[in-house]
């Protein structure tokens, strides 16, 4: 079986990749509020962060693409195309591609690891399981509802705080709040996915965050992830004043606000995918914008 580049690309999921840049790009921000940091340490450690951040992006997403295609759980949903559910490739070739995703993700890390410290070793070890066990293994997690809970900690406190620590060598309070503002941007991202698939996922058994406790609740917790997002740049604030320019960015969410609170259609939830991914960049370029200007 062939199957196209622009297929895989496809199956790489590009719209979930804001959760894998935006982390990166405010934890360097944070970084710049701390002295005396050498320049060449953005170039190269942040450089080699972000080669991180998007391989485990990657790889979770044709991971995820694999595992839940040889369940079957793709078999029904609906939205953009699954590689193993379509037919488009072969689940051991796409299991193949999350390996190789996650190879690359490994020596990026090991490399970070050699420049700063070897305790980066087990937190990337600890990173790629969360990553294949949210969908992979006898008892995944995300069948569970615990998707978010893995997001937000390792798409947004362990990838900013992470960036931070390897350019600056600290973690502080700012790197704390912004991996928090950076986590509740990438659940949101993850809610209105799964609020798409709620009824496929249940028929298929994918106990979600989303199926359990339903459609109405999983948009008022889209919302919440602003509000929270909103208070992550308050708390920010208290250590950088001209981190409140984030809050501007955090009204370029309300178009996509309003379309999953009158969505009654997947192509609605789509399109409100691609909304959540924008605000997501915009909210992530406001806010290090404020940490720069500091």
């Amino acid at each position: 079986m062939v199957t196209s580049v622009g297929t895989w690309v496809a199956g790489a999921r590009p719209r979930t990749l804001p959760a894998a840049i935006v982390p990166v790009v405010i934890g360097a921000a944070a970084a710049t509020t701390v002295e005396s940091v050498a320049a060449e340490r953005y170039v190269v450690h942040g450089g080699l962060a972000l080669v991180v951040s998007l391989a485990l992006q990657i790889a979770v997403n044709y991971a995820n693409d694999y595992s839940d295609g040889v369940r079957g759980t793709d078999d029904r949903r609906t939205g953009p195309m699954r590689l193993v559910g379509s037919g488009a490739a072969s689940p051991a070739t796409v299991k193949r591609a999350a390996l190789v995703s996650f190879g690359v993700a490994a020596v990026g890390g090991a490399s970070l690891a050699a420049l700063t410290t070897w305790w980066l070793i087990p937190v990337g070890a600890v990173s790629m399981l969360a990553g294949w066990t949210y969908t992979g293994g006898p008892k995944p997690y995300g069948y569970l509802g615990l998707g978010e809970l893995f997001v937000f900690v390792f798409f947004g406190l362990v990838a900013t705080a992470g960036t931070t620590y390897v350019i600056a060598g600290t973690i502080n309070r700012l790197s704390i709040a912004s991996g928090s503002l950076a986590g509740v941007l990438a659940v949101a991202l993850l809610v209105v996915n799964n609020l798409r698939d709620i009824d496929s996922d249940r028929a298929s058994g994918k106990r979600t965050l989303a199926v359990r406790i339903g459609d109405s609740r999983t948009r008022d917790v889209y919302v919440l992830m602003y509000l929270l997002a909103a208070v992550a740049v308050g708390v920010a604030v208290l250590d950088v004043r001209s981190a409140a320019v984030g809050l501007v960015g955090v009204l370029s969410a309300l178009p996509a606000i309003a379309t999953v609170r009158s969505a009654r259609s997947a192509g609605e939830l789509i399109a409100a995918l691609a909304m959540t991914a924008r605000a997501q960049l915009v909210i992530g370029a406001f806010y290090s914008l404020g940490l720069l200007i500091q």
